[in-house]
């Protein structure tokens, strides 16, 4: 994700709100740019991102939002893990990657969601946590989950950052999955991975 340049001028830093979904795909890019900077530029972010549609202007959008790395912010991208746009989906674990601090409060509710979608992409934040919470979370999703490659996506990350007091969450996960043989293998070379000294 490219990094925004700072507004040039005080009248950059205070477009028009409206520009940022109105005008060219050039001038809503200038508008975001200007938009945060501004001290309700999240709000302002927040309102044009899923209106836009330009990938240069929803691109920007993401990189502010990032930036911001607030609560507000990372609010503001979740609900883009739900988007049928395979695009926007990547953009946002990006964003919500950038972010790890302003990320972390939301990575248990979206471990625990409805949508086995979201539930796999969430995987992937727990890399940025620290471990022991990391393994917590991802343990506990193991025990309970019931979509195959939802369990394969948090034992892939267990298989780089896993400690021993997840294994049992491991064993759980096989037994619960005990036909299908990918999926085992995972978990031996993960468990594997874990309890060498």
């Amino acid at each position: 994700m490219p990094l925004v340049r700072r507004p040039s001028s005080p009248a950059e830093a205070t477009a028009a709100p409206a520009s940022l979904t109105e005008g060219t795909s050039d001038q809503r890019w200038a508008a975001v740019r200007a938009a945060s900077e501004r001290p309700d530029g999240v709000a302002l972010l927040a309102a044009a991102l899923m209106r836009e549609n330009e990938p240069r202007v929803r691109e920007a959008i993401f990189t502010g939002l990032a930036r911001a790395a607030t609560a507000e912010s990372a609010a503001a991208v979740i609900p883009c893990l739900r988007s049928e746009d395979a695009g926007l989906r990547t953009a946002a674990i990006d964003a919500l990657r950038a972010m790890p601090g302003a990320t972390r409060p939301h990575v248990a509710a979206l471990l625990g969601d409805a949508d086995a979608d979201v539930r796999l992409l969430s995987c992937e934040f727990a890399r940025d946590l620290p471990e022991d919470e990391a393994n917590r979370l991802l343990g506990d999703l193991l025990v309970r989950e019931t979509e195959k490659n939802v369990a394969a996506a948090a034992v892939e990350v267990l298989a780089e950052i896993g400690r021993p007091e997840v294994l049992p969450a491991l064993e759980a996960c096989a037994e619960r999955f005990a036909g299908d043989g990918f999926l085992l293998f995972s978990i031996k070379v993960a468990a594997e991975r874990i309890g060498r000294p």
